[in-house]
């Protein structure tokens, strides 16, 4: 079901900037036992899979310091066991990650909502800004099949702040030479819709991925439940 918050006119929309974990692939489980391997190798507790997949969204960093809990105020083990996690993930980022059911069909009719046929200037310019680190980020966008769509990729190491700092989305705009009222992004926290603000965005939330709960702090403009539905928004189709 779609919910309309504050209406926008798709038609008005020429770039798109789309989250990555959590929006447009299940990375879950690789996140998951990363973190849980990281915790082993400094001789933490594992942590169930739902409290960790609740930690993600605000980067690396962040996603150990929670994982630690009270104890990360030791920044020593708070580095060695980012660090780990970091060179884990490297490794093992594509072992169960999956792009979201629906995704492969709905970027190309956000991208073109009328269709190849269409007038080809009306073709939207579309990126990823994550909090992940750019690395992997574009290795698993590339691997994944969808590096053709997205004209940039950037990461929670691309700029000097992270989201919801609107720094990265504001680069967006300017390499694309779009206004901000002219640009969405997509995500499934609070923190893509408190970025989107901060940068004069629409925002768009889908329920599908990791952090639904904080919309209700946070609420986009739009909120989803399933891909299909995000390329209805976007004037997509079906």
């Amino acid at each position: 079901m779609i919910r309309t918050f504050r209406a926008f006119d798709p038609q008005q929309i020429k770039l798109v900037i789309f989250d990555l974990d959590g929006t447009l692939i299940d990375s879950r489980l690789d996140l998951v036992h990363s973190v849980n391997a990281a915790l082993r190798h400094i001789g933490r507790t594992e942590l169930p899979d739902d409290v960790i997949a609740g930690y993600v969204g605000d980067g690396a960093p962040i996603l150990i310091q929670r994982a630690l809990g009270a104890e990360a105020v030791d920044e020593e083990l708070v580095r060695r066991g980012l660090q780990f996690f970091l060179s884990y993930y490297r490794e093992h980022k594509l072992d169960h990650t999956t792009v979201y059911q629906g995704i492969r069909e709905a970027l190309p009719a956000i991208q073109r909502p009328g269709g190849e046929s269409g007038n080809h200037h009306r073709a939207r310019k579309m990126a990823v800004l994550t909090n992940k680190p750019v690395g992997p980020s574009r290795a698993i966008v590339d691997a994944l099949g969808m590096g053709g769509f997205f004209a940039r990729v950037y990461g929670g190491n691309s700029f000097a702040t992270k989201k919801p700092d609107p720094e990265g989305a504001r680069v967006l705009l300017a390499e694309s030479g779009v206004k901000p009222e002219e640009a969405a992004i997509v995500g499934d926290s609070h923190v893509d819709v408190e970025t989107g603000r901060n940068a004069g965005l629409w925002t768009v939330g889908v329920s599908y991925g990791f952090s639904a709960h904080s919309f209700e702090s946070s609420p986009p403009d739009a909120l989803v439940d399933t891909p299909g539905e995000l390329a209805k928004v976007f004037g997509g189709g079906a």
